[in-house]
C-alpha cells in the first residue's frame, strides 16, 4: 500500500507542477499559487515552476521572496531554479540579490552550467555591472553562441563598439557559429560608432553566411549604413529587403 501511495504522491506532484506552469503561462498566478499550496509535498520542480511563474507574470520580487522561502525550508535549488532567480534579479535590476544568487550558484558547483552562466551575464549587464558580466563570460568553461551573443549585446548596451568588434573577431578565430543575434549586435555597434569600413566587412561576411536574406539583419544593415552616412548603400539595401 505504501508503495502505491508513493506513486500517487509523485503523480500528484507531477500534475501539480503541470498545472502551475499552465496557470503561469496564462498569467493566472493566483491559481498557480493555489495549486502549489494544495500540494502535499513540494519538490524542487514545483518550487521552480512557481518561481518561473512569478517571473513570467512580471513579479520578480515575488519570485525572489519564494526563493528565500525555498532556502529556509532547505529545498536544494537546481539549474532551472537558479536560472529563474537570476532572471528575476535582472528583471528588477537588483544587483545585490544577483550577487547573492551567484554566490549560491558557486556554492552548489553550478557555475560551470552554460544556461546559468548565460543568465548571469545578462543579469550583470542589466544590473549595471559590466565587470561582473565580463568575469562570468571569461570564467565559463563552455560557451555557446548564446553566451557570445549575450556578451556582445552587453558591450552594445554599454556603448563599447571596439569590444564588440574584438569579440566578433574572436568568434571567427574560434570558428564559433554566428546567428541572427550576432549580426544584429555587431551591426548596432558599427552604427553607433560610425564604423563604416568595419560595417562593410561584416556585410560581406553576412552575405557569405547567407544572413542577408534575414529581414532583421537586412533592417540592421539599412540602419548601419544610414547612421554611417552611406545613404546610397542604405537605399540599395532597402531595395533588396
Amino acid at each position: 500500500m505504501s508503495k502505491f501511495f508513493e506513486v500517487n504522491v509523485d503523480q500528484m506532484s507531477l500534475w501539480g507542477t503541470v498545472l502551475i506552469s499552465m496557470y503561469s503561462k496564462c498569467c493566472s498566478i493566483e491559481d498557480a499559487c493555489r495549486v502549489f499550496n494544495s500540494l502535499s509535498t513540494e519538490d524542487v520542480v514545483s518550487w521552480s515552476a512557481l518561481i518561473l511563474g512569478y517571473l513570467k507574470c512580471g513579479q520578480g520580487e515575488k519570485a525572489l521572496q519564494l526563493f528565500a522561502q525555498m532556502h529556509r525550508e532547505q529545498v536544494q535549488a537546481n539549474r532551472v531554479t537558479f536560472t529563474g532567480v537570476i532572471n528575476a534579479c535582472a528583471s528588477i535590476a537588483s544587483l545585490e540579490d544577483g550577487r547573492h544568487a551567484h554566490a549560491q550558484v558557486i556554492k552548489q558547483a553550478l557555475n560551470s552550467d552554460t544556461l546559468v552562466g548565460n543568465s548571469l551575464i545578462d543579469m550583470y549587464t542589466k544590473c549595471g555591472s559590466l565587470d561582473g558580466a565580463c568575469r562570468v563570460f571569461n570564467n565559463m568553461q563552455m560557451r555557446t553562441v548564446v553566451s557570445w551573443n549575450t556578451m556582445i549585446m552587453c558591450f552594445v548596451r554599454y556603448g563599447q563598439a571596439n569590444k564588440v568588434l574584438q569579440l566578433y573577431k574572436q568568434m571567427q578565430l574560434e570558428s564559433i557559429e554566428t546567428s541572427t543575434f550576432t549580426f544584429v549586435g555587431v551591426l548596432n555597434a558599427c552604427a553607433n560608432a560610425g564604423a563604416l569600413e568595419e560595417g562593410k566587412l561584416i556585410h560581406a561576411n553576412i552575405i557569405r553566411c547567407r544572413f542577408h536574406l534575414d529581414i532583421t539583419v537586412a533592417n540592421c544593415l539599412i540602419d548601419m549604413y544610414s547612421k554611417c552616412g552611406s545613404i546610397e548603400d542604405a537605399c540599395r539595401m532597402f531595395g533588396k529587403a
